[in-house]
């Protein structure tokens, strides 16, 4: 009869463990799901929404084992974010379920996308700068944080070759891609002859 008393008990603890773990799961993964706003999105936005929380996991536990500095991590974890406001943003005002290839900056960190970087105050939204980026907004995570969208192939070309039919000078100038006479780089080109009559 002891045996069979200890082997039950033993028995309930390990039911009352087991259905503890399957609660905590449960409620792991929905905080989880609920805190990205899942049943809101689409699959492609939740998929980001998922990268952005697996960089997360990534830098603090990279803090954790004491790998980065303090100023690192709170950096980027600003800059995941900046990216999540900004992603969220763009879903929401488009209705449509589709995240461009997003990039956050610093005032300092400009030089990573531009070789000559523009000045933040002459930034307007949706504008193209350098035929790879467009502007989409500043965000405030912690410090100010510029954001772009890149350029897809397609968009690229298309802009090239709507500015190659543009016969106007001064918008190739805000775009780089010609030079102060109007020329496009590479071009060359040949001066009339001048006819002197023998």
């Amino acid at each position: 009869m002891l045996r069979l008393t200890g082997l039950a008990r033993l028995l309930f603890v390990v039911f009352v463990l087991f259905a503890l773990s399957v609660v905590a799961l449960g409620q792991r993964s929905n905080a989880a799901s609920t805190s990205e706003g899942s049943s809101d999105f689409g699959p492609v936005m939740r998929a980001y929404l998922g990268y952005l929380g697996n960089e997360q996991e990534v830098v603090d536990d990279r803090n954790s084992r004491r790998e980065i500095t303090a100023a690192y991590y709170r950096r980027n974890s600003n800059r995941i974010r900046a990216l999540r406001t900004m992603a969220i943003r763009l879903v929401r005002q488009t209705g449509n379920d589709y995240v461009p290839e997003l990039e956050a900056v610093t005032l300092d960190e400009l030089r990573t996308l531009f070789e000559r970087p523009p000045r933040p105050t002459a930034f307007h939204s949706n504008e193209i700068l350098d035929n790879r980026f467009r502007y989409l907004g500043e965000v405030h995570s912690g410090e100010a944080f510029y954001l772009f969208a890149r350029l897809d192939p397609y968009e690229q070309a298309e802009l090239i070759q709507r500015q190659a039919k543009q016969p106007d000078v001064t918008a190739g100038n805000a775009t780089g891609n010609r030079t102060a006479t109007g020329q496009r780089i590479g071009d060359t080109t040949t001066r009339p002859r001048r006819t002197v009559p023998r």
